[in-house]
């Protein structure tokens, strides 16, 4: 027999699918769903996690969920370009030390200071597009060129928070570098893109 998280999961999807609860709606709170199903907390948190898993929610299941709309796979063709401003969320700013791989990455000694910089990105209606994070020693400084790498991972807990996904889903990873016209690197990327919603195309 099904556990009463599988069972409940099935339901909800069931109202998702027929239009109980419409794109960009406001989803019942777990205590609600345990209320109306007749289960506990932790099976409606469950079924929640299911849900939010295949996409289907998007928020944090202790604050606030609201039913995705239909996803659209968008492309991915220059990681270089500009994100327009007006679509940009919350930034967050900070001066780290230079991990061993960022040090690869940036051409300096290991716990050198850098800025850094996590930015939310935003499609025209406003929902998370993708995470941006950057890393530079100094100044913004002029780039001439570029090179990346592509590869894909489970999404980190903070990430996910951020783009109200669930911890695990998969992302495309692009690492960008960008570099002056000596090749040496003035700063390097992370780009963290929804698999489900994103390819990429270079």
């Amino acid at each position: 027999m099904d556990a009463p998280h599988r069972r409940l999961a099935a339901k909800l999807r069931q109202r998702l699918d027929d239009g109980t609860y419409p794109p960009g709606a406001r989803f019942p709170s777990i205590r609600a769903i345990a209320r109306e199903h007749g289960v506990g907390t932790g099976a409606a948190y469950l079924a929640v996690e299911a849900l939010r898993t295949e996409g289907l929610l998007e928020g944090e299941p202790r604050r606030r969920l609201t039913v995705a709309h239909p996803v659209g796979v968008r492309t991915l063709a220059d990681p270089d370009a500009e994100w327009p401003q007006r679509y940009r969320g919350d930034a967050e700013r900070s001066t780290v030390r230079a991990t061993q791989d960022l040090a690869v990455r940036l051409g300096v000694p290991a716990r050198t200071s850098l800025q850094r910089e996590r930015v939310e990105l935003l499609d025209p209606d406003g929902r998370p597009a993708m995470l941006l994070t950057t890393w530079r020693r100094g100044a913004p400084r002029e780039h001439i060129k570029y090179r990346c790498t592509v590869g894909v991972r489970p999404m980190e807990r903070g990430e996910a928070n951020l783009l109200g996904l669930a911890v695990g889903m998969l992302a495309l990873h692009v690492e960008r570098t960008r570099m002056d016209d000596a090749g040496a690197v003035v700063e390097t990327a992370d780009l963290v893109l929804p698999a489900d919603r994103w390819s990429v195309s270079l």
